[in-house]
């Protein structure tokens, strides 16, 4: 099982902070897994336009080739403004519909108050089923106030949503992989 975690964004450091944090539980409920951290802060990704992957650059390539690859994702991402961030959405273009078909998708969201938790289930719910993926019935969303000054998450409550929602991507797709 190949778990893929997205970092959706390329500002700041809470999002992969908290991808990191799920992906840890994951590792220690299935030491033998294979994961990455896909974080686009890293990359030079190129925008979609609706050409070939293969003419896009080096980092577009790797982005699509890591994606394509996993069996699970976690998707994370900072809400700014209500929604999430353009690089989030230039993956989820890049990347051909059916790679995420039959595949376990999970999801982490950032933001600056309580209320914004609504855009995972308003808006990445609902591309997550255009793509047929399976989605975790679980989530977590933090605010500035889940981290310390050292940016380290200290809130036993989210402390624990990572760990059922590391359980639940965990028991999703080993569901799936007994039924193939």
């Amino acid at each position: 099982m190949k778990v893929l975690g997205i970092s959706g964004t390329i500002l700041g450091a809470k999002t992969a902070i908290l991808v990191d944090a799920v992906l840890n539980e994951i590792k220690k409920l299935t030491p033998d897994i294979e994961m990455r951290l896909l974080d686009l802060r890293d990359y030079d990704m190129q925008f979609c336009d609706g050409r070939k992957p293969e003419s896009y650059n080096e980092d577009t390539k790797e982005i699509i080739k890591a994606v394509s690859e996993a069996d699970v994702y976690l998707v994370g991402f900072p809400i700014f403004n209500g929604s999430m961030p353009a690089p989030l959405k230039n993956v989820f273009d890049l990347v051909p519909p059916d790679v995420f078909r039959h595949k376990v998708m999970g999801f982490v969201a950032n933001g600056g108050t309580y209320q914004h938790y609504l855009v995972i289930e308003n808006q990445l719910k609902p591309i997550a089923g255009y793509f047929r993926s399976y989605v975790a019935p679980s989530y977590v969303y933090v605010n500035a106030n889940h981290f310390n000054p050292l940016n380290e998450l200290v809130d036993e409550d989210v402390l624990n949503r990572i760990q059922a929602l590391a359980n639940e991507l965990v028991m999703m797709q080993s569901g799936i992989k007994k039924g193939a």
